[in-house]
């Protein structure tokens, strides 16, 4: 109750000030699931829009924050379709009945042909492409086809970052006579919900290059939030005549009116040509929405084939936060700041989008072709990316980060920030970080990445879960991986004594610890304003400074780029001293203080964990396989001759013969089975280290998970749930102990296939294929949660954790780097450890014994 009051007092005084509250569960997004998702628009960080499978335009998130879930049905696809002067067929390319459309008699989009039962009509979906196929609607002899194309390509960093999407229409005549097709691109000036309607919106035609023309749709946004121009175009050629209709409404009152833009359709199946000299319209008016129609026209002769290309870019060059700051998409680094730029856009998609296609192809073959592989698995392997485009990601040039940087700077640091290294063994000489928020160079000349922890937690990249997507980062796009370990590095070294109220406990505390990982890189001025997270104290959580270190080591070891692991390496060396504070008894293993203190944060742990501790002891192990490639020999003894007297305790306290005990405590739960206990030996696996328990305790407990967590749960149809009692029934201690995280459940899966238990894996990861993606399940595709009950309750569409799917495909194929680095020796050997600490180890502890790598 208290903590409620808090967050509701708290989400008032945002809201007061025009902000969102990163998590506010009273006023949750209309995101119920649907189950009419699809493929979004665009590349990553460009602002997206979704697009259902019925071809409506929906799920806006052009300002950051902002998230319009409804459809704009102005926004359509139409068809017109004359045979010999008498058979004439006409329809919007939508079916169903949708909201919002009123009765027929109206001049607005209801008087349209709402015509398609869509009965013969399938949708196909394999991000970032997606298939429309319409066979026989609503003429029974054309057969016709949309192809949708994004430039999502890995390892290009930027096209990938371009605000741009094509559509390709194939028409097939199978009938006897020539069928003269138009089609037409309808588009409201608008970014999703009542944005329309705030007048000064101004409609505008262009001709451009190669026969591609189309109107320019310049929205003027509300709150002073910067401007947007949508470009729509088609491409014309001698077989593709295309015309345009700039402004029409939707009222009686417009001059043109949506049922009279119909109507010419209808008649004449082409707009007139002189609508290209119309110039700029006149600004809409309070209240009033303009629109705009882009007609492509052809003949098509019997059993022949036509193709007709449109393309949508909307040009968004700049990015605000609520609390001032303003940067430069990454995109503008290559066309500019100008609302002209969406011409270009749409031209270089339209003449580039093959060689997209031909990119995207060499990219997804091979493992499509993976005889290998599950059919479910390979769906979702790429279906689960959406979230990199419509996870609200922001990619900004990192010429305007610079700008900004030195325009302002909002953080609360002192000038003089020192940070306190006790007995440190890193080189002293290694200026520390901590003067500026924005003090690193763009090594990796890819500009500065933000993504979401889900729509409705808005925490600009959220560590505790980025743990669990950064996969899908590292394996497509490296340096973008690269560029947000470096955010954290030198937020790790970054002090902010501003004072925050934690609203579990009503506590006061300072927003940035020196020496803590933050938990996020903040909301609404991210990287100068950090840990928008008010929950829980996050420098108290015993999870973050582990998971940092493990992330480096691995990106460090996958690249091997030995630059990226001298700059990181002082802040390796301050999260891995902080984490000593939480060893109360000087035993080498950290305990956990009896509050949820990592990232099940509504799950309360005490002493020694099997999860932050398998973490403790992963980043033990990594940080001295770290110290040793950068010459740091005397540290990493330091980090083994722990690593030893932890192991030693974490086993004798909390392995049990078959798993390892959720805790040390005495609590109910505290012998509970966590789906997740095995989180630090899957980093460790996934970074080419020795094992950090027998390979018979890891099968062992690996299998314990499945027969519990995995198969008595639906059998094992649902995923696999967090904690369940060795009884066989749920641990119902909390929300979050009886929930399935479909993220967790990726992982889990991907630790499986990393210790060669491959039907395990897939049947684990299938689970939540078959509740979210298939169509006996809940109906969650692109929009998959955070997290589901037994009985089919969800929280958190559209969340991060679930692209770890792509931690399963680094198991099976893992980079090239780690596959041909020599074996890391971790182990107490003598050429590593001082006589003295060699006779301590023995005294006290079992000597270790490596075992072979998975890989």
């Amino acid at each position: 109750m208290k903590l409620g009051l808090r967050l509701w007092s708290y989400v008032r005084e945002e809201a007061s000030y025009g902000r969102k509250a990163p998590i506010d569960p009273f006023t949750r997004e209309s995101s119920k699931p649907s189950a009419s998702q699809g493929v979004p628009l665009g590349g990553m960080g460009t602002g997206s829009i979704s697009r259902g499978f019925r071809g409506e335009f929906k799920h806006w998130q052009i300002t950051p924050g902002s998230c319009e879930m409804s459809p704009v049905m102005e926004n359509q696809f139409s068809i017109f379709i004359t045979r010999g002067g008498s058979k004439k067929y006409s329809s919007v390319l939508s079916p169903g009945q949708h909201d919002g459309l009123k009765k027929s008699s109206d001049d607005g989009i209801s008087s349209w042909d709402w015509k398609l039962r869509g009965d013969r009509s399938t949708y196909h979906a394999l991000f970032p492409r997606a298939w429309t196929v319409y066979d026989g609607e609503p003429d029974p002899e054309l057969k016709i086809s949309c192809r949708q194309i994004s430039p999502f390509i890995p390892h290009n960093y930027e096209e990938s970052s371009l605000p741009t999407s094509v559509f390709v229409y194939t028409l097939i005549n199978t009938g006897k006579e020539r069928a003269k097709v138009s089609l037409v691109m309808t588009w409201v000036n608008s970014i999703g919900g009542l944005s329309h309607q705030s007048g000064g919106h101004v409609n505008e035609p262009f001709i451009g290059e190669n026969g591609i023309s189309g109107v320019l749709l310049h929205h003027k946004t509300a709150n002073n939030n910067p401007p947007v121009t949508f470009a729509v175009a088609a491409c014309g050629s001698q077989n593709v005549d295309v015309t345009v209709l700039p402004v029409f409404g939707l009222s009686g009152e417009s001059s043109i009116t949506a049922r009279e833009m119909w109507g010419t359709m209808v008649q004449g199946g082409c707009f007139d040509r002189d609508n290209f000299n119309a110039g700029p319209s006149m600004p809409s008016s309070l209240g009033d929405a303009i629109c705009a129609a882009v007609c492509a026209s052809t003949s098509v002769e019997p059993h022949g084939r036509c193709t007709v290309v449109f393309a949508l870019a909307w040009s968004s060059p700049e990015v605000k936060f609520k609390k001032g700051s303003t940067y430069h998409r990454r995109y503008t680094k290559f066309y500019g700041t100008s609302p002209k730029s969406a011409i270009n856009l749409v031209q270089d998609a339209l003449m580039k989008y093959k060689h997209w296609e031909e990119e995207i192809d060499k990219w997804q073959t091979p493992i499509l072709r993976d005889e290998r592989l599950p059919e479910w698995y390979k769906i979702t392997l790429f279906n689960e990316l959406y979230f990199l485009v419509a996870g609200g990601t922001v990619w900004i040039d990192s010429e305007s980060l610079i700008l900004e940087a030195d325009k302002s700077s909002n953080s609360s640091l002192p000038e003089d920030s020192d940070l306190p290294l006790q007995n440190s063994t890193c080189n002293s000489t290694v200026p520390l970080i901590g003067s500026s928020p924005l003090d690193f160079d763009d090594k990796e000349n890819v500009g500065k990445f933000l993504y979401l922890e889900g729509v409705e937690y808005f925490m600009w990249c959220t560590y505790d879960v980025h743990f669990y997507a950064s996969f899908a980062l590292l394996d497509l796009f490296p340096k973008i991986e690269l560029s947000i370990q470096r955010d954290f590095a030198k937020a790790v070294l970054r002090e902010d004594r501003s004072r925050v109220r934690f609203l579990a406990d009503g506590t006061w505390g300072a927003r940035k610890v020196i020496g803590a990982v933050p938990h996020d890189l903040g909301a609404h001025d991210p990287w100068h304003e950090l840990n928008a997270y008010n929950i829980h104290d996050t420098s108290r959580w015993k999870d973050l400074n582990p998971k940092f270190v493990l992330q480096v080591y691995r990106d460090f070891t996958a690249t091997d780029d030995m630059s990226f692991g001298k700059d990181v390496w002082p802040a390796v060396c301050a999260a891995m001293e902080y984490m000593e504070r939480f060893d109360r008894d000087d035993d080498g293993m950290i305990e956990n203080d009896g509050f949820p203190d990592q990232t099940y944060d509504a799950w309360t742990v005490l002493g020694v964990s099997a999860y932050c501790g398998c973490l403790w002891l992963a980043s033990l192990q990594a940080a001295a396989a770290m110290a040793r490639s950068l010459g740091h020999d005397n540290y990493a003894e330091r980090c083994m001759v722990k690593f030893a007297k932890a192991k030693h305790v974490f086993e004798a306290k909390l392995w049990n013969g078959s798993y390892f005990n959720y805790d040390s405590g005495t609590s109910y739960s505290s012998r509970s089975i966590q789906a997740d206990q095995l989180a630090g030996q899957w980093y460790t696996a996934s970074s080419g280290l020795p094992p950090l328990f027998d390979e018979d305790r890891i099968k062992r407990t690996l299998q314990k998970i499945f027969d519990y967590n995995v198969m008595r749960v639906k059998g094992g149809r649902m995923g696999a749930v967090n904690g369940m009692h060795p009884n066989g029934k749920v641990d119902d201690t909390c929300m979050q102990s009886r929930e399935i995280w479909t993220g967790v459940t990726y992982s889990l899966a991907a630790t499986m296939l990393l210790h060669g238990m491959e039907d395990q894996a897939f049947t684990t990861g299938e689970g939540i294929f078959l509740a979210g993606w298939s169509e006996e399940g809940y109906g969650y595709w692109f929009q998959t949660p955070e997290a589901w009950t037994i009985d089919g309750h969800y929280r958190s569409l559209i969340y991060m954790r679930p692209l770890a799917i792509w931690a399963m495909q680094y198991a099976l194929s893992p980079p090239r780097a780690i596959l041909e680095a020599p074996k890391v020796n971790t182990t107490m050997d003598r050429a590593y450890i001082s006589p003295g600490a060699l006779q301590f180890l023995q005294d006290s502890v079992r000597k270790i014994t490596p075992k072979k790598g998975c890989f």
